[in-house]
């Protein structure tokens, strides 16, 4: 299947698989007429990298990942220590996330947001640029 093929099959977008086949996340067969073709594996791997994207896993964990996926020998544990990994840097980035939203929405309810030019936010900004 081509290109287009592929991405319907996958969900995934030929911008996106070209750029996977890029950095050796899939390796598309050549035509002789140097179009690239997939076959229902290389789909499968796509939408292996989809869902992983899906959890916010990062590109390079990804490669490990398909690494494991492909491994019959692989032991469930390697994996799983993966995924706890990922679980502990996403409640670190969000409680991060969170910190942000609660520091803004506390300048937010300190702006009166009215005609005058006084404005706590914008002079946290310019004092935290410092």
């Amino acid at each position: 299947m081509n290109i287009g093929e592929a991405a319907a099959g996958s969900g995934v977008s030929a911008k996106m698989i070209r750029h996977y086949e890029a950095i050796g996340l899939i390796e598309a067969e050549r035509r002789p007429n140097g179009y690239r073709s997939y076959g229902p594996q290389d789909v499968a791997v796509l939408r292996f990298i989809r869902h992983a994207r899906d959890l916010a896993f990062p590109l390079e964990d990804i490669r490990k990942l398909l690494a494991l996926w492909r491994d019959r020998s692989r032991a469930s544990a390697d994996v799983k220590q993966m995924a706890l990994a990922h679980v502990a840097a996403l409640e670190t980035k969000a409680a991060s996330l969170q910190a942000v939203a609660d520091s803004l929405r506390h300048l937010a309810q300190h702006c009166s947001g009215d005609d005058r030019p006084n404005c706590p936010i914008l002079a946290e900004l310019e004092g935290g640029a410092r």
